[in-house]
């Protein structure tokens, strides 16, 4: 590869499968010296625009398929997960701004979306308060005011409104979905043909 990988990778603060993939993708991206643009979505309007259902109009197979996926996932990443934290589902919109905030400025925002998706599937914490968007920008070694003004910023919205956006028009259908010249590889569970996609030089798969 002469030249490093370009990803863009969409998701969500509130995404159980996002968290469970956060440092699985990152070692990936480490090993392969991808360059990321992270682009929050708002997931809900993904859902109504792929034809997906949130969680409370799925048929309760589908719902306990999920809870053994998310045992299974959980096992395989050695990651401590509340499998139906208090406060799910909550508003992400404020944590999604913050990291599309971070990035406008020139900052990594992959630690603060690893330290606030643990406040909702670990630490029982509700992401849609701003103190504890704060906390985890703090903790994470921002500042948190002047994230957080920049994140309510009619430019951070209007940002998450394109990522979202953006994210139908390459037929985005959940949280995460890695692009990778044009081609979307949806779920944590498609790393692997990710990587083997960069790693093998390919061109890009298409639907036609």
């Amino acid at each position: 590869m002469s030249q490093k990988p370009q990803i863009d990778y969409y998701y969500s603060a509130i995404s159980s499968f996002a968290y469970l993939g956060h440092w699985a993708f990152l070692d990936l991206i480490k090993r392969l010296s991808c360059e990321v643009t992270y682009r929050p979505v708002q997931l809900g309007n993904i859902f109504a625009g792929s034809g997906g259902l949130g969680l409370g109009d799925r048929h309760p197979a589908r719902l306990r398929y999920r809870l053994l996926e998310l045992q299974r996932w959980r096992a395989k990443r050695n990651l401590e997960m509340n499998l139906q934290p208090k406060f799910f589902p909550t508003n992400p919109a404020l944590a999604d701004c913050a990291a599309i905030a971070l990035q406008a400025k020139g900052h990594d925002p992959s630690g603060f979306m690893g330290t606030i998706m643990r406040d909702v599937w670990v630490n029982e914490q509700n992401i849609a308060q701003e103190e504890v968007v704060a906390a985890a920008l703090a903790a994470s070694g921002f500042e948190a005011d002047e994230i957080l003004a920049s994140a309510k910023a009619a430019d951070s919205l209007a940002l998450y409104d394109a990522n979202t956006a953006k994210g139908k028009e390459l037929d985005i259908i959940g949280s995460p979905c890695v692009v990778y010249q044009g081609e979307a590889f949806w779920g944590q569970d498609r790393f692997e043909l990710l990587e083997e996609a960069i790693i093998s030089g390919r061109g890009p798969f298409t639907a036609g």
